[in-house]
């Protein structure tokens, strides 16, 4: 066995990106443990809840008044939510990420929609059940974080570090970008879920684009999740378009033989 080498750990500290693997966690993971307080006895309460995330990054939640974490949330807004990537071997040299903030129902028809097509692109089956009368769509906005990468890799966050800064003009082209993505060039997330995980199974030309950001956009094939970080931010359609047109043709050049 190879003798320890301080200078091994030192770099492997510099190579961490401790913004960049929580960013990556808050928008792949599919699900995540939430703790809640018990009304009057404070007691924490942790169960688990399907997730997805709102154009900045806040996390949404889908939850029924049957709950019994609603109700606590109800009385107590603050949360904390648990984002885990399961790995072969041990689960404690895999990232999580923890997040605490509070939720906010989303009352207002506008917001409620936006929330609504963003959590049903990652979860498609949640469309049965989450228009009846006692399910509400929650945004939990962020206050801090704590990432850990696994054995010497660990780091505070505030929530700025970690959530997008929302750029209008994107935000409004969104869905009409994805269905164009979706539609009129199908081989698109294929070739960009190839960048995002080289060495990964592109499920057979399955992946679709899911949502997008001014930093990156999400792929999906039926439960896998992939994010493609972009280069740079993007402000605005023409920079995002411009982008994902390079994306595309470095894909296509990394697949011809």
């Amino acid at each position: 066995m190879a003798a320890f080498d301080p200078a091994d750990s030192r770099n492997e500290a510099a190579k961490f990106d401790a913004v960049g693997e929580a960013k990556l966690l808050l928008r792949t993971t599919r699900s995540a443990a939430l703790a809640t307080l018990v009304p009057g006895s404070g007691q924490p309460f942790a169960t688990l809840v399907n997730v997805a995330t709102a154009f900045n990054g806040n996390p949404i939640l889908l939850l029924s008044e049957l709950a019994a974490h609603r109700r606590h949330l109800a009385a107590d807004p603050r949360l904390s939510l648990l984002f885990y990537a399961p790995g072969r071997g041990d689960p404690l040299a895999h990232p999580r990420l923890t997040i605490l903030g509070r939720a906010e129902r989303a009352d207002a028809s506008g917001r409620r929609a936006v929330l609504r097509a963003r959590f049903l692109a990652r979860h498609p089956k949640s469309a049965l059940y989450a228009d009846f009368p006692d399910f509400a769509f929650f945004e939990v906005t962020m206050e801090e974080a704590h990432l850990n990468g696994g054995f010497g890799r660990a780091a505070s966050l505030s929530a700025d570090e970690i959530r997008t800064q929302e750029k209008e003009p994107v935000a409004t082209l969104e869905s009409e970008a994805v269905a164009h993505i979706n539609t009129d060039h199908p081989d698109v997330p294929p070739l960009l879920a190839s960048i995002a995980e080289p060495a990964g199974d592109r499920g057979g030309g399955q992946w679709r684009a899911i949502g997008l950001d001014p930093e990156g956009i999400d792929l999906g094939n039926g439960s896998a999740i992939l994010r493609l970080a972009f280069p740079r931010p993007v402000t605005n359609g023409t920079e995002l378009r411009q982008t994902l047109i390079e994306l595309t043709a470095r894909a296509r050049a990394t697949d011809d033989p």
